[in-house]
């Protein structure tokens, strides 16, 4: 039925300066789409944003929903997607159609796609292959000419490299931006008013388990953390958007630590920040654009990596330290801004996120609509 909806409605020409924004989980666009949006709008182009429902509605509704996506992707010269999506990757495009995977990380950290079968995490290779979410794809835009080896691989395009190109990532233009830089601090301001005047830790991990029961690593002692760097301090917790069970703040570190998992985007949390803490997340490559020190606290590093993996050695590639437990954490937070190696993050920059110059919208939008459109 779904590859049925999309040729009928081929056989009409395509609607003139319009683009297609599909969210596979989401209701609402995803900062990945929202520099693209504002562009193209901005341009003349006429975008919708399609809500496929992934996780969140029944088989039946889903099923609905695919053959509606179909007939209007069949509608429109391009169709962005950030995340694999079945519903589209089963499509035979046609040829003066575009789909753009935009993805909704940087760089190359932890496996995904293709390049986890036969991990835990992930399904078998004949499952992905019967399955696939990127069969479609026109387009797919990196960070850096360094990690398309790596998407090549995990969305299974070994036969058309040429597709995965370094333009660079949309969502990451922001970060070049004053006024926006100005406008994300005032918010977070806004919502935690007492980072105004203190030093700022981002603790922001990525999530365990498999999507539909992530979980939150419980490594983070908040209390020791408090009781470490004093009031001089204000600790922003943001959890993974996969993560719906959130290990609460404890009653001791009111004041001290907020979770602003909801509250807050996580490029406003990052901007907030004087250092980040993380574990596995990609945000860690959006972070580098910042210029300001992380550190990792991944005691199961080991485990991770026999679940998930990563693209390159775990701790050779991070640009700060790796730490066991909060108490080392804690000590090293004291004095990052002054001991902290920003030579080797801008060793790390330069390798991974090289593209991402705050004109990748530009790019991009010139790669799939030509110079000038």
């Amino acid at each position: 039925m779904v590859a049925n909806a999309y040729r009928l409605r081929a056989l009409a020409p395509t609607k003139k300066k319009a683009a297609l924004f599909v969210e596979v989980r989401r209701e609402e666009p995803s900062d990945s789409f929202l520099a693209m949006i504002e562009e193209l709008e901005r341009r003349g182009y006429r975008c919708e944003v399609y809500s496929w429902g992934k996780h969140r509605v029944s088989g039946l509704k889903l099923a609905a929903r695919s053959v509606a996506l179909a007939w209007k992707a069949a509608s429109v010269p391009a169709v962005f997607v950030c995340e694999a999506c079945m519903a589209v990757g089963c499509l035979s495009i046609r040829r003066e159609s575009k789909v753009v995977q935009l993805w909704h990380g940087c760089g190359a950290f932890k496996k995904f796609g293709m390049s986890t079968a036969e991990k835990i995490f992930g399904a078998t290779r004949e499952v992905k292959e019967y399955f696939p979410e990127h069969r479609s794809t026109s387009l797919v835009t990196v960070s850096s000419p360094e990690v398309r080896w790596a998407y090549i691989e995990a969305l299974d395009m070994k036969d058309r490299p040429e597709c995965v190109q370094a333009l660079g990532v949309s969502r990451t233009d922001v970060f070049f931006r004053d006024e926006y830089l100005q406008h994300a601090r005032d918010e977070a301001i806004r919502v935690v008013p007492t980072i105004a005047d203190k030093n700022v830790l981002l603790y922001a991990p990525t999530f365990r388990g498999h999507v539909k029961q992530a979980t939150a690593p419980e490594f983070l002692n908040m209390e020791e953390l408090h009781e470490r760097l004093g009031d001089d301090w204000v600790l922003l917790v943001k959890q993974h958007p996969h993560v719906k069970d959130r290990p609460p703040i404890p009653a001791s570190c009111v004041g001290f630590a907020f979770d602003v998992s909801d509250s807050l985007s996580i490029e406003s949390a990052m901007i907030a920040a004087d250092v980040c803490v993380t574990d596995y997340s990609s945000l860690v490559f959006e972070w580098s654009l910042l210029r300001r020190p992380v550190a990792f606290l991944a005691p199961d590093r080991d485990e991770y990596d026999d679940w998930r993996g990563f693209y390159y050695d775990y701790d050779q590639m991070t640009p700060g330290p790796v730490f066991n437990t909060t108490g080392e954490l804690a000590q090293w937070v004291t004095t990052a801004r002054e001991d902290y190696d920003y030579r080797g993050l801008e060793d790390f920059r330069n390798k991974f996120m090289s593209s991402c110059d705050g004109h990748a919208t530009e790019r991009i939008l010139s790669a799939v609509f030509g110079e000038g459109q």
